[in-house]
């Protein structure tokens, strides 16, 4: 009871804290978006010569974390329709970035890899998005240096999760649901 004799209220952190925790959800999403776009601004500016485009080297990416994967998991993997896929292969192929090849246990099946070229396209991309933040870094304080470090576990956890759903999202039958 309240001193007036009323029924004391609930605590509002039954409703608070979710609408708090969406509230962060989304501001998280908006800043990490907000990033991806200045990294890849930053990455073009670093390099206005590169001719491959962030999904070119997405894809290439990809392949170097996985080598000898096939088509069909990569498109699932990145959330493409595998003729996109097939696309960013074929002109990769091309650019002689990736090799296609069969496996010995099955002949039909395409496996890829990365030339040396693609391994150094990717390391050239790694390299100018670590000197992005480094610099970028060096504008920043001690505690926001700090604050960072700090939050790199709980970012790399959010990735995994992240992750994970996207994985679970794909049906058993290994096709990406079409977007909407």
């Amino acid at each position: 009871m309240s001193t007036l004799g009323q029924p004391a209220s609930p605590a509002p952190t039954s409703v608070t804290a979710p609408v708090a925790e969406q509230a962060a959800g989304s501001l998280a999403a908006d800043t990490i978006a907000r990033l991806r776009r200045a990294m890849r601004r930053a990455a073009r500016a670093a390099d206005p010569g590169n001719p491959l485009s962030v999904a070119q080297l997405e894809l290439l990416s990809a392949v170097a974390d996985e080598p000898g994967v096939r088509p069909g998991r990569l498109a699932r993997r990145l959330r493409l329709a595998p003729n996109s896929v097939t696309t960013l292969v074929n002109g990769l192929h091309t650019k002689g970035l990736i090799t296609r090849s069969t496996t010995t246990a099955d002949a039909r099946a395409i496996v890829l890899a990365l030339t040396d070229a693609g391994q150094r396209a990717v390391e050239t991309w790694k390299a100018a998005n670590a000197a992005i933040v480094h610099t970028a870094l060096g504008v920043l304080g001690p505690h926001q240096h700090h604050a960072l470090a700090e939050a790199l576990p709980a970012l790399r956890a959010l990735t995994q999760a992240i992750d994970e759903i996207a994985d679970a999202a794909v049906p058993d039958d290994g096709h990406a649901p079409p977007r909407t």
